[in-house]
Formats: structure tokens, sequence, C-alpha cells
């Protein structure tokens, strides 16, 4: 997916969300473990539920892993189904990927021609050999952490360098001379509240990740006010907050009814800004 083929869907839809696909066994709704793929099953109902509101998922790698074979037969599953039943929407892999060499051109291999999902998360700590055998597909991207919203990442993102910056910032200036805004997108915490404005200063027209709305505290007006651009530029994921919003039978018209309240929100919010 291109720049400005996600604008166009965020813009149709009036709408910056992104559904993160977090299917844990212990809490997906128990009649669905007797399905033949519980976790398939459950993500595919929660996709069919919110794909109105949704411009992006994103699968999260770990909790299909967990699972074993079967767990990665479930992820394949699922990107497959929202590839051939939603064509028009962002699939991201959450795997936060950091290896170098051989072995991130492998990660890119799996991710983008075997699995062929359009983006995935990699952390830079290891520097531009380890996230540039992901750069240079056309229409896939890379999504780089640079300001986390766990409560550890202050141990090494907010510690000030020499030169006064901050290891974000640092990460942010260098690693946008590796790839510009067509193919890289940057992990901004929610819960970072006006340190996005901090981050839009160095990144002025890129894509930021969003996670930390609603379950984690994150302020959606707040991520907006400090983060969005002329053509939007964010994609604010929720997750627990839609995929668990029951653990009943109901689980799935739940879900749709909690992506759209958010989407009725973002296209308030969109309305005030861009559109």
């Amino acid at each position: 997916m291109t720049r400005s083929e996600l604008i166009g869907c965020i813009r149709q839809k009036e709408s910056f969300l992104c559904v993160g696909l977090d299917p844990d066994i212990k809490k997906i709704p128990e009649h669905l473990l007797r399905e033949e793929s519980p976790l398939f099953s459950f993500c595919r109902s929660i996709v069919d539920a919110t794909a109105p509101y949704a411009v992006a998922y994103k699968p999260n790698l770990a909790f299909f892993e967990a699972e074993g074979v079967s767990g990665i037969e479930a992820f394949a599953k699922t990107v497959a189904y929202i590839r051939e039943n939603y064509p028009d929407i962002l699939i991201i892999a959450d795997a936060k990927r950091g290896d170098i060499g051989n072995t991130s051109a492998l990660y890119a291999r799996s991710a983008f021609s075997h699995y062929g999902v359009d983006a995935i998360t990699v952390a830079p700590y290891m520097g531009s050999d380890s996230v540039k055998p992901f750069l240079g597909e056309a229409g896939k991207w890379v999504i780089l952490l640079a300001l986390t919203s766990n409560p550890g990442s202050s141990d090494f993102q907010m510690q000030e360098l020499s030169d006064g910056k901050r290891l974000f910032e640092k990460v942010l200036e260098v690693s946008k001379t590796w790839a510009g805004p067509e193919e890289m997108m940057y992990v901004v915490g929610a819960t970072r509240g006006e340190l996005i404005a901090d981050v839009r200063k160095i990144v002025p027209d890129s894509f930021l990740l969003v996670p930390g709305v609603g379950a984690q505290g994150g302020s959606l007006e707040d991520v907006c006010r400090y983060g969005m651009t002329h053509d939007c530029g964010l994609l604010v994921n929720s997750s627990r907050g839609i995929i668990y919003a029951s653990s009943g039978t109901d689980f799935a018209e739940a879900a749709s009814c909690e992506a759209k309240k958010l989407r009725d929100a973002m296209s308030l919010l969109l309305k005030g800004h861009v559109l």
C-alpha cells in the first residue's frame, strides 16, 4: 500500500484507526476453543466486525507464535483473509525485528514475500544495517520504534546525549536519512502527550503509529493536537479496548461498537484538521 493509497483510505472512511490483533488463547471467548483454529476464528470475526471503521490491522506475532505451529498458521490465515476480503486495509506485522545483515533480509522476505504484509515494526538499536534490508520494496513500510509508551522506555529513549539531544531525537534524526515518509513510519506512544510535538519537529511529514489510546490511558485528542498533519499522518492503534470489549458470544458485535465509537471521534477530529 502506497502513502497516497493509505491517505485515500483514511479520507474515504474518515478514520485513522488501526485495530491491534492480539489473540490471547486465555482471553478469547470460550466457545471459540472448539473451533479448528481458535485464533483465526477470533481474528476473522474481529476483522469482519471492525473493517468498516479500520484503515489498518496490526497482528502481533507474539500472540500467534506462543501457540507454536498452529499459531503461525493462524497468523498466515489471518493475513491472507484480510488481504483477500479487505484489500484496501494496511496490514502491519508487529514483530519488532532488530537483527543485522542476512538475518534482517530474511525477516524482510518472510514478512513481505511469504506472508504478504504491508509493513513491519523494526527496532533501531543495532543501527542502519538492521533496518535497510527492510527498505526498498514498493508499497512496503518499515515502522521504526522511536518513542514507546511502556514505563521502561525512559531507561534509554529519554537519556540526554552529549549534544543535548535525547536518544529518541537522535534516532529520528539519523533514521530519516535512511528513508523518507513514503516508506518509513515511526512508533510513538500516545501516553507521551506533548512529546509528540517534539517528534513532529524532526519528522513533520512521516506517519506515526500511535499505541496507548484507551486501555493505556492515552488521549486521542492530545495525539491529534500534537501529531496530526495536513494529510492526517496518524494511525492510532487500539487493541484490548476493541477486541476484548466482550468475552461472550457477542464479542464481535461489542468490538464493532467500540471501533465505531473511536472512528466517530476520529471523524470529528479529521474534519477539524484535514477533511
